[in-house]
């Protein structure tokens, strides 16, 4: 393939995934009931007020993915450096690509490609490090969550809730047990004939050492906080009756619930909402405050991101190396 004939497949490929996200973000926005009751709910609030919770909320917004970033680059240390910003280009690329495919899985093909050719396979693992540890603390946390949910909102045999407790105590222990010992998994795929040749791929799970491991659960604990307090600053404005252990217990479930059902980012807001909608009931009959917030929320982590992440998707060379403005 000359280099000419590579510029112009580059330039439709990059065409083709901004004009996918831009699509699928007008289709959803333009339909989306759920941000017009947020915008009622703002008329009678004073607008320094709504000024200083969206602006701050927004900034979270940036904080979090600027901590994925931060991860990402740790991630990825060992095998390819690259700079601060190269790697929040990655993540706001990946974010764009992840809006209109399923699961998310274009986040990877968005972050990858702005590695060099032959480190974007062993870059698709260690992204799923990453993923792996953000997934075991949503995962311990829902558990918690969904636990003192049904002692205080659901009529069970108490035999039956212990049991449920252990339940959920071996369910946490697997998660924390197999992410600090990611690297058995290394030895696994080792083990297997058929995946033996494909080593030099997934070698960089035997890299992670503990302290390593431990210090990207930090950073993925870092980003459970800030996207939580963003959820519980547009609760606790909008329905200031709730009380605050009640939002984070909600969350969390909302967290655990939407990271166990495959979906499409831009179809997620109806999980989302039904989610929150079905747990808040418990604790608040707000029901259009509450999938108001959901989808607010939606749209600043999700849709927002996607939009700023389009920039860099023309930043990208899918033959060779990042291209330079």
């Amino acid at each position: 393939m000359t280099s000419q004939y590579k510029k112009i497949v580059s330039y439709f490929l990059k065409a083709g995934i901004v004009f996918f996200a831009f699509w699928f973000v007008y289709s959803k926005l333009t339909a989306n009931k759920n941000l017009k009751d947020f915008k009622n709910l703002l008329t009678q609030i004073p607008q320094w007020e709504i000024f200083c919770v969206l602006g701050f909320v927004l900034f979270l917004m940036l904080v979090n993915w600027g901590l994925e970033a931060v991860k990402w680059k740790r991630l990825i240390s060992s095998v390819e450096r690259i700079s601060l910003w190269k790697s929040v280009a990655s993540v706001f690329c990946g974010l764009t690509w992840a809006v209109f495919t399923p699961n998310r899985i274009g986040e990877y093909g968005g972050r990858v490609f702005f590695l060099s050719p032959k480190r974007r396979i062993i870059g698709v693992v260690a992204m799923a490090v990453g993923n792996i540890g953000q997934m075991v603390l949503t995962n311990v946390f829902g558990a918690i969550a969904f636990c003192v949910f049904i002692y205080r909102f659901v009529n069970i045999d108490p035999l039956l809730f212990y049991g449920l407790v252990f339940l959920a105590l071996i369910f946490c222990l697997f998660f924390i047990i197999f992410y600090f010992n990611i690297k058995w998994l290394n030895g696994i795929l080792l083990s297997m004939r058929f995946t033996r040749k494909y080593k030099k791929f997934y070698s960089i799970l035997a890299r992670y050492q503990k302290r390593e491991l431990f210090k990207i659960l930090l950073l993925c604990f870092s980003r459970y906080l800030v996207f939580s307090t963003q959820y519980f600053i547009l609760f606790f404005w909008l329905i200031p009756n709730l009380h605050y252990l009640e939002i984070l217990m909600m969350v969390s479930i909302l967290f655990f619930v939407q990271s166990t059902l495959p979906s499409l980012d831009l179809f997620d807001i109806g999980v989302r909402t039904a989610t929150a909608s079905y747990f808040f009931s418990s604790i608040t009959d707000q029901e259009v405050a509450v999938i108001a917030c959901t989808a607010s929320i939606w749209l600043i982590n999700i849709i927002i991101p996607a939009i700023l992440g389009t920039y860099f998707v023309f930043k990208l060379n899918f033959f060779g190396n990042l291209q330079r403005s």
